[in-house]
């Protein structure tokens, strides 16, 4: 993943993701109301044909899988190297490929409600064990790039305690819905590391970056800073690109919440209405001091 490329590919389908659960749980929320909203790990897709309903299980699976082996031929030199940072990127889509191939099975022998508990538990262990693997990184990053890398363990750690708190309270809307922005929120950084360290025009001023080398075996952050001033001024930046993105992302939530509300009425709105319908159809109507029944 240490290339531009290994940062915006993951970068952009992990936002995709979130922003998809995003839309679709703030949309079950504003639909079923507070009292039958109940939290899910995955979204159907809506299509014509029934085949594509699993396509987000589906996706995340495959595109797992299609990144352990770019991880293992040691992307873009497509060489088989027993590499220790190679592996342990590749061992985190290892677990976001158990966790959709298990709620993909559970979903096709309709089990899927009868074990949504183990869905939830396999949801955290993604997070747990990136959180574990970005924090014992065998690459051991240093300077600017080390600074980005604790932040998305920030995020990531957000995360792992959104998934629990989902699995544990699954009527808990805040709790699905921080889960996603958090998703958002790690494509988007993944995004946003991709251009700022490997990808020279937007390097900060005093940084130099260096570039891939196939036959480099040493561990080098991705940009270096020549002063302590520019490596400090370059740390604020990132800062205040963290602070900006979720700004961006919170502004994209609260959007779309209000956009939803204006075309959904909750059901237990729905279902206060249809009572006090049906009482006033039961109860009689007085004319003239006389009760008659209502038709």
């Amino acid at each position: 993943m240490g290339t531009f490329v290994g940062h915006i590919v993951p970068g952009l389908a992990i936002a995709l993701l979130g922003l998809w659960h995003s839309f679709n749980t703030i949309r079950a929320y504003l639909v079923k109301g507070s009292a039958n909203f109940r939290v899910r790990f995955w979204y159907q897709f809506n299509a014509p044909q029934s085949r594509l309903k699993h396509l987000e299980l589906i996706f995340i699976l495959f595109f797992s899988i299609f990144a352990i082996f770019m991880q293992v031929l040691d992307f873009p030199f497509f060489r088989f190297a027993f590499k220790l940072d190679n592996f342990e990127h590749a061992t985190m889509f290892i677990h976001l490929a158990i966790f959709a191939g298990f709620t993909l099975f559970a979903e096709l022998i309709y089990s899927f409600e009868i074990l949504s508990g183990f869905v939830g538990i396999l949801a955290a262990s993604v997070f747990g064990q990136e959180l574990f693997l970005l924090h014992f990184h065998s690459a051991d990053h240093v300077g600017l790039e080390g600074h980005y890398h604790w932040l998305l363990q920030l995020i990531v750690f957000v995360s792992l305690i959104a998934a629990l708190a989902a699995t544990s309270f699954p009527n808990s809307f805040p709790a699905v819905l921080i889960l996603s922005i958090s998703v958002i929120f790690q494509g988007c950084w993944f995004i946003n590391m991709g251009f700022m360290l490997w990808f020279p025009a937007f390097v900060p001023e005093g940084c130099i970056m260096h570039m891939a080398n196939a036959n480099h075996s040493d561990v080098l952050g991705a940009v270096t800073c020549v002063t302590n001033e520019a490596y400090f001024r370059a740390r604020a930046l990132a800062n205040l690109q963290f602070s900006w993105i979720l700004s961006g992302i919170l502004i994209f939530a609260g959007c779309v919440s209000l956009k939803l509300a204006r075309k959904c009425t909750p059901m237990d709105q729905l279902t206060e209405y249809e009572q006090l319908q049906s009482k006033g159809a039961d109860s009689p109507i007085v004319i003239d001091g006389f009760k008659q029944a209502s038709p």
